[in-house]
């Protein structure tokens, strides 16, 4: 992490990726209300916190600033799309919906980089940060596979669905098992939070809902495990278009 009002603001001048930045309740003053501009401008989320929890990020002269830097850096969608397209490649996105929890995060970037996807697509807030432990947990997938952010997942979504990408929801409100649905790419695999699932906004975008049967007594798996299942299918079904051999 950076801290102080200065260091923060040269970080962002310099082009350093940044996943949130601390601010202190009450902070005033000339810099900050140029610190909160280029917060703005470049699209980095903020958090208004009381004194103490800063405290307890650094006990140092923060100044009311601590800054969270990622270890990634983060690439753009509506760029990304065109250069694989361009290249001949049919993309296969995996985009997380309100998942927190880091190792699953982690866990979700190592299957996603083994199954072969191109990317990783995150809500810039409601989402886990790409952190150190979240590199970790991935094994380092998360420095081979590109990681793009979002102010508007639903937007975003949307761009991808008219760039010709199929929409492909992990849900168990679906009605058709993974295994009987065409997943082929290009393709956006939608994921949700275990808890409260993909948002309606989000859903409703969606070109195909799946769901993995479970035979066990426990009713679902771990959002991770069930990313692991779906995106290796899918993998699956793109060598066999890709090939015509099973």
């Amino acid at each position: 992490m950076i801290f102080g009002l200065r260091p923060v603001m040269e970080a962002i001048e310099a082009g350093r990726e940044i996943n949130k930045v601390l601010l202190r309740k009450g902070l005033e003053g000339e810099l900050y209300g140029q610190l909160a501009v280029m917060l703005r401008r470049h699209g980095i989320p903020s958090q208004v916190a009381p004194s103490g929890k800063l405290d307890r990020v650094t006990r140092k002269n923060h100044q009311g600033v601590i800054a969270f830097v990622s270890p990634v850096e983060y690439a753009r969608m509506e760029h990304l799309v065109p250069a694989l397209f361009e290249a001949g490649i049919s993309p296969f996105i995996v985009a997380c919906d309100g998942i927190t929890d880091t190792g699953n995060m982690g866990a979700i970037a190592r299957s996603a980089e083994c199954a072969g996807a191109n990317a990783l697509l995150l809500p810039v807030r409601g989402s886990a940060m790409i952190s150190a432990d979240a590199v970790k947990a991935s094994a380092g997938a998360l420095h081979h596979i590109a990681v793009c952010r979002t102010d508007n997942l639903r937007s975003t979504l949307l761009f991808l669905k008219n760039s010709g990408l199929k929409i492909v929801a992990a849900t168990e409100k679906a009605s058709v098992a993974y295994h009987q649905a065409d997943l082929s790419v290009p393709a956006v695999l939608l994921l949700g939070a275990e808890d409260t699932g993909i948002s309606p906004e989000c859903l409703r975008l969606a070109d195909v809902l799946v769901k993995i049967p479970v035979r066990g007594k426990i009713a679902s798996l771990n959002v991770s495990a069930a990313a692991a299942v779906l995106m290796f299918e899918m993998s699956r079904q793109a060598e066999i278009s890709r090939t015509g051999r099973m």
